[in-house]
């Protein structure tokens, strides 16, 4: 499991989460931990390294 931190695209608080580098390309949706809002998360690992990491606003 590796470490990622990013910022909340609601709050600004950063957030750290931890993500499994051996799924490869990841797509799904957390809370913030801190006000709640959902946010859309986008990961994508090659040979453990992570090329790619967007945290969004869902749009509705």
């Amino acid at each position: 499991m590796l470490e990622q931190f990013f910022v909340c695209p609601y709050c600004a608080e950063e957030i750290s989460m931890l993500i499994d580098p051996s799924e490869g390309r990841q797509d799904y949706i957390e809370d913030c931990e801190v006000c709640c809002n959902p946010i859309e998360l986008h990961f994508n690992f090659e040979n453990g390294q992570i090329l790619e990491f967007h945290a969004q606003r869902i749009e509705q």
